[in-house]
């Protein structure tokens, strides 16, 4: 479940334009930033290289950000030593988040950038969220964001090349993912994702990394968040659309 030891230095290239910089990514979840009171205490569960966690800590929110990858971890503290913002990083997989935080800590758990599907089958997924609805307050809201699984199992296995070039730190990369989908949903999965970034000198420098994935239906995750106490609150689950928030309040 940890991966990412090597894509951790190429992951600005497979965030989006919209979510590039801290401030951005953060705004892109404004709608239920603005629920929180002043000086919230916020864990982000999957942190990935921190633009979000980095972004929460500029709006004045109390950060812990946790990630199941030490590199992870590493990246979002040099950015946030870089940016100047006050965070705590703690390298811990979902099930582990108890022995480091008490029940009822936090006023919002975010896991987004599609990544609960890391999580070892159904058993440990409803693992996972029991552990992240353990550390909210009465009250308190999981922000989770995810592929729509329903379309990618539609594809089949297959290889998508981004048909355009994504500049970041002032290089362009061009970024590829091949899927390989089994006959039935509770096989393990894999994606092999590859940035080969493209030098001033006409160089390329490729960097790509298996990944295993056990994927969910929609109405399978609603259902398991029901069952650790979660009641979604608010969903943009769309079968055409290929991905969605869900907004789950701790009963």
């Amino acid at each position: 479940m940890a991966g990412y030891g090597a894509l951790a230095e190429v992951y600005e290239w497979l965030i989006s334009d919209a979510k590039a910089t801290p401030s951005a990514f953060a705004s892109a979840f404004d709608d239920v930033v603005t629920l929180l009171p002043p000086n919230a205490r916020v864990l982000d569960s999957s942190c990935g290289t921190g633009q979000l966690a980095v972004g929460l800590a500029g709006l004045g929110m109390r950060v812990v950000a946790t990630d199941a990858s030490a590199a992870m971890v590493r990246r979002t503290a040099e950015l946030a030593d870089e940016l100047g913002a006050s965070l705590r990083t703690v390298r811990a997989a979902w099930n582990e988040l108890p022995d480091h935080f008490d029940d009822a800590s936090f006023h919002m758990v975010f896991c987004v950038g599609n990544s609960l599907h890391h999580a070892e089958g159904a058993r440990a997924r409803s693992a996972a969220l029991e552990s992240m609805s353990r550390l909210l307050r009465p009250g308190g809201r999981l922000v989770l964001t995810s592929r729509n699984w329903e379309l990618v199992r539609a594809g089949g296995s297959r290889l998508d090349i981004r048909d355009r070039l994504v500049r970041r730190n002032d290089r362009d990369a061009v970024v590829a993912y091949r899927w390989e989908i089994p006959e039935h949903w509770e096989q393990e999965h894999h994606i092999e994702i590859a940035v080969a970034r493209l030098g001033a000198d006409g160089s390329v420098d490729v960097c790509s990394e298996l990944l295993s994935s056990w994927p969910y239906r929609y109405e399978d995750l609603t259902l398991e968040m029901q069952g650790v106490g979660l009641t979604v609150e608010r969903s943009t689950f769309d079968p055409q659309a290929e991905n969605y928030m869900v907004v789950a309040t701790k009963e």
